[in-house]
């Protein structure tokens, strides 16, 4: 199957458990995961429908962003405070952030293109040491940091699941979703407004993702099965 095939069946399931879980499906983006293919697989799952992809290397997301200006791409990997000026030019959403000096310089980039940038607070929800993300504890600051920098708007949060055990998977994504809720009950009302994206789910576990409130499924291989993606 090409990725057009098979963005159409992983859509078709993202509707399906949505929908099993008493969603709307319009309610969940799917973000293709493009990182380990080129444009013209890109191409393909846009044929198929796709709109958003993620990235996790700076000079890829340039390089996919220039080729293809009309789609919208989402920065997903660690970010590196040299790299932030190219990803703010680029990104639609940066989906993790977890580190004050990086809102910081998101603002600077960001004023400097006279550009609102969208992002995401990363939470490293499950506690595992090879996983990036502020505790959950820190992410109600960080928020409250971006709330005061003029070109950054933060619009949820993000995490990742420990790999291998569906329950504990969605049992990290319950605990995003509360602490999403908890963070948000305390905002005022027009920050709440823009505050609404939960990050969280990939190829082996969006299911248990929507289940617990996702707003937007990072797919990669399931999507692009001839690599290895998120």
């Amino acid at each position: 199957m090409s990725a057009n095939d098979q963005y159409i069946a992983v859509r078709q399931k993202v509707d399906q458990v949505c929908i099993q879980a008493g969603r709307d499906p319009k309610e969940v983006l799917l973000i293709g995961v493009s990182k380990t293919v080129g444009v013209p697989e890109v191409e393909l799952a846009i044929s198929a429908g796709a709109h958003d992809f993620g990235e996790n290397r700076p000079e890829l997301l340039e390089e996919k962003a220039l080729a293809l200006p009309h789609e919208n791409w989402h920065m997903i990997g660690n970010i590196q405070s040299r790299a932030i000026p190219r990803i703010v030019e680029h990104a639609c959403l940066i989906h993790s952030v977890y580190q004050e000096r990086h809102i910081l310089a998101i603002e600077k980039a960001a004023a400097a293109r006279d550009k609102i940038q969208d992002i995401l607070i990363e939470v490293n929800v499950s506690g595992e040491q090879s996983k990036g993300g502020c505790t959950s504890q820190e992410a109600a600051h960080l928020v409250a940091v971006a709330l005061e920098c003029p070109h950054v708007r933060p619009r949820g949060l993000m995490t990742m699941a420990p790999q291998g055990d569906s329950q504990v998977a969605y049992e990290t994504f319950k605990g995003l979703s509360n602490l999403f809720r908890q963070i948000k009950a305390e905002m005022g009302e027009n920050d709440k407004n823009a505050f609404n994206e939960l990050s969280m789910g990939m190829s082996e576990d969006w299911p248990q993702a929507i289940a617990a409130g996702a707003t937007m499924v990072r797919v990669g291989r399931a999507i692009f099965s001839d690599s290895f993606a998120e």
